[in-house]
């Protein structure tokens, strides 16, 4: 084996994040690493790449243990990175980008022919024909992952790790990629692809090893493997294990509809779908981490602009080309990542409570004080939020705590439609119950939701109806007795072409 690594530990306060996993990588092979949120994917690379320290384990290369304790330290042994976000100077030259610490000089001073002809010579191969010359940033982000990937082969030149490529790429643009990764691959580089797109995994890798939890669950060839087997690897849920059976048998089919998205999409963020929200509704967007789902929501927030399509109501089109204008049409975002975009860690409870009521009335008519505390504490004890009072700074509560002061915040502005994203991650068991509850009572009150959840016995118990979204499109929809664990879990495996069918 070109890379092994064994027994690979790494704890943080509170979390192991790896727990004795064992990898391994073969010269000419593109092997895919996969895994949900918090699987470990990310730690193992840092380890790897000495982002990180390991705790315990070993990593070979060409038979020698390593341990780099840099990036740097790890080029030099023949490991190179790759990320999404392309790790380059856009307003530097390609051929700076290129030569970047190793510039070819004469007298003291940068050769620029020189380098001209070294990064001419780094990109053979490549299929590129482009000006070098040029900066990075005039060209399209294809051709920059490319530029990306002959530098990291050139520094490094063993070992080359993808992580998520080709998440902002289209078709044809991945499939320039792919060529010149299966170019490198029959040139006997190792390859690790991390990809949450699973066309693209059984197209290009030959292996697969899947990571829940920060522990190994399985290596196989992509060849002999199912892929509703591979999804159960990744969620941990099998389909003989279907606890909770059906979905919502009591759905209204009579309820009016309250909004209407037609066409709605962006390109490289999620491809145009169509969606009816009928008042009271609970519509659940299931699907793998990175599939798409919180790219709908931004889409459907205003976060980013719908490049096609368009949003409406019973009053005609609702214009949701920024957050302001979704909450003043009436919309409430909850995030995924609420200590980094849901909450102010170090404003109070009652502040944190009041964002969204005062940025929908305007700043220039700030909410009295003694109003902010009625409705902070009339939500603290609807919600049963712990804590010592509503001037208690937000960062000092619990995770779950902290989740229902951003509920507060959007159920105190009273929307017509809600998209909670993730609503019960990190939280307790009991902080979850209880999140479930209000989700049903506000339904029964009129108000529309959006939940986005990788837990799917929580769909199937809160849903009216489930929207599978796979590969940055919307690929199947499940009403009533259809919204069932082994259904869900069929239509996020689906091949391609299964899902135009």
């Amino acid at each position: 084996m070109l890379l092994t690594i064994r027994s690979l530990t790494k704890t943080f306060p509170g979390t192991k994040a790896l727990d004795a996993v064992d990898f391994d990588l073969a010269a000419g092979e593109v092997h895919a690493l996969l895994g949900e949120n918090g699987a470990g994917k990310s730690t193992l690379i840092k380890c790897l790449t000495g982002a990180y320290a390991r705790d315990e384990g070993t990593i070979t290369l060409d038979g020698a243990p390593i341990s780099p304790r840099s990036t740097s330290e790890a080029q030099e042994v023949g490991i190179g990175t790759v990320y999404q976000e392309v790790n380059l100077l856009p307003n530097l030259t390609v051929a700076q980008n290129l030569t970047f610490g190793r510039e070819p000089t004469r007298f003291g001073m940068v050769n620029a022919r020189a380098q001209r002809r070294m990064a001419e010579e780094m990109l053979e191969g490549y299929g590129l024909e482009i000006d070098v010359t040029r900066d990075l940033s005039a060209y399209s982000v294809a051709i920059r992952q490319i530029v990306a990937i002959a530098r990291a082969v050139a520094l490094s030149g063993k070992v080359l790790i993808l992580d998520e490529p080709t998440a902002s790429l289209d078709a044809r643009e991945v499939e320039t990629l792919f060529n010149v990764v299966r170019d490198l691959r029959d040139k006997g580089l190792g390859i690790v692809f991390v990809s949450h797109f699973l066309d693209q995994v059984f197209e290009l890798t030959d292996r697969v090893t899947v990571l829940r939890n920060g522990c190994k669950v399985t290596t196989e060839n992509t060849a002999d493997l199912d892929r509703v087997r591979l999804i159960e690897h990744m969620l941990g849920h099998a389909l003989e294990d279907d606890l909770v059976g059906h979905g919502k048998t009591h759905t209204d089919t009579t309820r009016p509809e309250l909004l209407k998205f037609e066409n709605f999409g962006r390109r490289g963020h999620i491809d145009p779908f169509d969606l009816s929200v009928a008042k009271g509704e609970v519509i659940g967007l299931a699907g793998l981490l990175g599939s798409g789902r919180t790219e709908s929501a931004e889409l459907m927030f205003g976060v980013e602009h719908a490049q096609s399509g368009h949003a409406s109501d019973d009053t005609g089109a609702i214009e949701l080309t920024s957050p302001r204008a979704a909450i003043a049409a009436g919309f409430g975002f909850a995030p995924e990542e609420r200590k980094e975009d849901g909450i102010v860690a170090d404003l109070s409870i009652r502040e944190n409570i009041a964002l969204a009521l005062q940025a929908r009335r305007g700043w220039a008519r700030p909410i009295p004080r003694a109003e902010q505390l009625r409705i902070a504490n009339e939500y603290i004890e609807r919600l049963d939020i712990r804590t010592s009072g509503p001037e208690k700074a937000i960062g000092d509560l619990s995770g779950g705590n902290q989740q229902k002061v951003v509920l507060a915040r959007w159920l105190a502005m009273n929307p017509r439609f809600l998209i909670l994203d993730e609503p019960t991650r990190g939280i307790d068991v009991g902080a979850h119950a209880e999140i479930l509850r209000l989700i049903q009572q506000v339904t029964e009150e009129g108000m529309s939701i959006l939940v986005i959840s990788s837990e799917l016995d929580e769909l199937i118990a809160v849903a009216d109806r489930v929207i599978v979204v796979r590969d940055r499109r919307h690929v199947a929809e499940l009403t009533g007795a259809e919204i069932q664990t082994d259904a869900i879990v069929r239509a996020i495996a689906a091949p391609e072409a299964e899902a135009r069918a």
